[in-house]
């Protein structure tokens, strides 16, 4: 059934890879023109600089014969983009608590869409959930939390437009220690990393959290816009610039032909993809798993 969602959200990236390969190569023997063929397919299919790299090994296979045949090309590329994506990432630890995992991207990112899918998920592994909207510069952002809050039957911390986020998340914080919630989901305003007062208040809630909780945030989760293809290692490379992100989630990735870029994610930025969202609903969240994501790219339902 997960497996299933999994296979439904990578839909049109497995069409334009996949299918593009297979349409491609077809069962002959390959040329010198199919691969330049396939070159430009990779590319374009938003791979980034992972192409360059999965193209090196397919021509160097073939160079020594190893890879001669069309019907040979999606293992290859199979096991070739496992070996690039690497291991799986570690899953979430709840240490001590709070666990308090502060959330951060550029507007449109798909961030309170994606909370509220994170909460769900640890609320069905058991752990007390409690969010903070410090996301106070927009009325919309706190309504929308809080309506999913509502249906997660979930606390949250919330003020006017315009309060102090960093005011709010220190009372967060010290609501959530006080009431022994696992786990505390900081929301903060959508940013661009050019907005230096911006960033730098980001850097100022995070101060202010491990004020009242030793070590925290401890997570900084960077949510990501599928949809973005390459443009989303710039985001990242520019939040880290300012906080320590230690995750990514990779959002609506159900709609857009680029996913192949969480393979670029994982090689370029050294940074766990930890969950993807495939889908609208709460439930379309996924820890993400290498092994699973190929699976699921070469798996028609």
């Amino acid at each position: 059934m997960v497996f299933g969602k999994l296979i439904r959200g990578l839909a049109k990236t497995r069409d334009s890879l996949v299918g593009g390969l297979r349409r491609l190569v077809g069962r002959g023997p390959l040329d010198a023109d199919t691969l330049d063929q396939m070159e430009e397919l990779l590319y374009t299919s938003d791979l980034g600089p992972a192409a360059g790299q999965l193209m090196d090994s397919i021509r160097e296979a073939n160079r020594k014969g190893i890879l001669k045949e069309g019907e040979q090309v999606e293992p290859f590329v199979r096991e070739t983009l496992l070996e690039i994506m690497g291991e799986a990432s570690l899953p979430l630890v709840i240490g001590e608590k709070p666990h308090v995992i502060l959330v951060c991207g550029v507007n449109g990112s798909g961030k309170t869409t994606s909370i509220a899918k994170l909460s769900k998920l640890l609320l069905a592994e058991g752990h007390s959930v409690m969010l903070a909207a410090c996301d106070t510069f927009r009325a919309a952002a706190v309504e929308q939390l809080t309506i999913w809050a509502d249906r997660l039957d979930i606390r949250i911390v919330k003020r006017n437009t315009g309060a102090d986020p960093s005011g709010l998340a220190f009372d967060a914080a010290d609501a959530a220690a006080k009431e022994g919630i696992d786990v505390l989901i900081v929301d903060t305003a959508g940013r661009l990393h050019t907005q230096k007062n911006l960033m730098a208040e980001l850097e100022k809630i995070c101060r202010v959290l491990g004020r009242r909780i030793e070590g925290a945030p401890h997570e900084i989760l960077l949510i990501l816009d599928g949809t973005t293809g390459q443009n989303a290692i710039t985001q990242a490379r520019e939040f880290r610039e300012s906080v320590n992100v230690t995750s990514l989630m990779v959002s609506k990735l159900d709609g857009t032909a680029r996913g192949g870029a969480i393979v670029s994610i994982r090689e370029q930025l050294g940074l766990p993809v930890t969950y993807i969202g495939v889908g609208e609903a709460a439930d379309d969240i996924e820890r993400f798993d290498p092994d699973s994501f190929v699976d699921a790219l070469f798996t028609a339902e």
